[in-house]
């Protein structure tokens, strides 16, 4: 029986649903928390705890968050988890998806490099040069953390004053300004599931209406059942394959010409909405998928 740890936040919906999945599947599933890493190194030894379990000697691995922590706990989590898999570990996203999904910055330089659509943006550590970009993206844009999901600190920038003083606090904070030209759309975009290569499932999620620009369900967007086109499974499809990421959340974005845009890749992606709306057993899907590989 293959032997499965689900790295969550605790107890989650989807660690919960990845436990239900796993069980259908026949696969022994443990859920430690992502927290409590250890690695022990030593002659003729090497040993990887999570949460006290030695999961070095499980098959597999699978990332289900990626919490919060200094810079210090980031950077010893993912080495711990490139040890597994110098281990034989097989882990599901691999380190250097996660890497580069979680930098936004990172992640528009990879899509641009596979030669991707992506909306232009700035990435600065000084109001100055933040102020330079804003100007040059047409002083319409999305400020958003280089490390942040759920769309959580998302805010639209007009104005120049506004902008200044946005960028002011994140350079005395010690963190770097990330600006992307603003898409204007239709009140929606578009999130497909890629797993394998292969996109399997796909929503349409609608703003809120409350003015709002921002299209995420954990901020109040609502999620439809949607079939994209050959064209935008493709967008999919090689943004997930530019990210190495197997299991990848993509965001594509319409603008009002009808052009598409990928706006990021998550290799993280939750689905409750999207199992929800399309009836796909997503948890299932992902699992089954991790299995053949294994």
């Amino acid at each position: 029986m293959t032997r499965l740890a689900v790295l969550g936040g605790g107890q989650g919906w989807h660690v919960a649903d990845l436990v239900r999945a796993g069980r259908l599947l026949g696969l022994q599933v443990e859920t430690p928390g992502f927290r409590g890493f250890a690695v022990e190194l030593g002659v003729g030894r090497r040993a990887i705890r999570c949460d006290a379990l030695e999961i070095s000697s499980f098959q597999l691995v699978i990332v289900r968050s990626m919490p919060a922590g200094s810079l210090e706990q980031v950077i010893f989590r993912m080495d711990a988890l490139q040890g597994l898999e110098r281990a034989g570990v097989r882990v599901l996203n691999r380190p250097r998806a996660l890497e580069c999904c979680i930098d936004k910055h990172l992640s528009a330089a990879r899509l641009e490099a596979a030669g991707l659509p992506v909306p232009p943006s700035m990435t600065a550590e000084t109001a100055l040069e933040a102020i330079e970009g804003f100007e040059e993206l047409g002083g319409d844009v999305v400020l958003k953390p280089l490390f942040g999901s759920e769309g959580k600190g998302l805010e639209r920038l007009r104005s120049r004053e506004r902008a200044l003083s946005r960028f002011a606090e994140i350079e005395a904070a010690g963190s770097v300004i990330h600006i992307q030209r603003f898409i204007d759309h239709p009140g929606h975009d578009l999130r497909l599931l890629v797993i394998g290569g292969g996109s399997i499932a796909a929503m349409r999620r609608w703003a809120p209406g409350d003015g709002s620009f921002i299209t995420n369900i954990a901020r109040g967007g609502r999620a439809e059942a949607f079939d994209p086109s050959l064209e935008v499974r493709r967008l999919a499809e090689e943004a997930a394959r530019a990210m190495d990421a197997e299991v990848a959340g993509v965001d594509v974005i319409p603008d009002r010409e009808g052009r598409h845009w990928v706006l990021e890749v998550n290799a993280v992606p939750g689905w409750r909405a999207l199992s929800s709306v399309t009836g796909i057993d997503v948890a299932r899907e992902v699992l089954a998928y991790a299995a053949r590989r294994d």
